[in-house]
Order: C-alpha cells, then structure tokens, then sequence
C-alpha cells in the first residue's frame, strides 16, 4: 500500500466499519471512537486512515453464535448505540460548522 495515495470515500467507510467493530468488541471506548471518526472524515491519504487503526487487531475475532443469555443481541446493540452516536456527532458538528 502506497502511504501517499489519497484515501477514497470507500476507503473511509471501511475504516469507520473496522472502528464500529473494534468498538462493538470492547477495544475502543465510545469517546475514542468519536474522535477516530472524527479523524477519519479529515484524513487524506492511505497513510493517515492507517494511522487511525495501527493500535488495533487487523482482523477481530470471529463472533461465534449468540448464546442463550442474548450476547449477539447485546452487541447488535451496542453497534446501533454506536451507529446512533455517530451519527448525533455528525449532525452537532454539521450544525456548528454552517
């Protein structure tokens, strides 16, 4: 991967959804999140997107069947917290920028 390429739209919304689910799996906190988001919106190139995620697993585990007690419901939820916060995030920093 060539660091100095410009980062394509594609490319930020495949970094968000690896943030979403290193969020979901506990390894960054909502704030955190918010911030590489935030980050990831301004990145330009390659380089910077990967900085965003250095610090985090290349490939999350995988997630095994949702057990009797609802643990995939309670991480479906999670991610739609996530979701939700993300976009509220978006919305603050769309109206203080006009």
């Amino acid at each position: 991967m060539d660091v100095q390429l410009r980062a394509s739209d594609d490319d930020r919304h495949r970094v968000v959804a690896e943030l979403q689910r290193h969020t979901g799996a506990g390894r960054l906190t909502l704030d955190e999140f918010s911030d590489r988001v935030a980050a990831v919106w301004t990145a330009r190139t390659l380089g910077e997107l990967a900085d965003l995620t250095r610090d985090l697993p290349t490939a999350p585990a995988p997630a095994g069947p949702a057990d009797a007690t609802g643990h995939g419901r309670r991480e479906l939820l999670v991610l739609f917290a996530v979701a939700a916060a993300t976009l509220l995030l978006l919305g603050i920093f769309m109206a203080l920028s006009r």
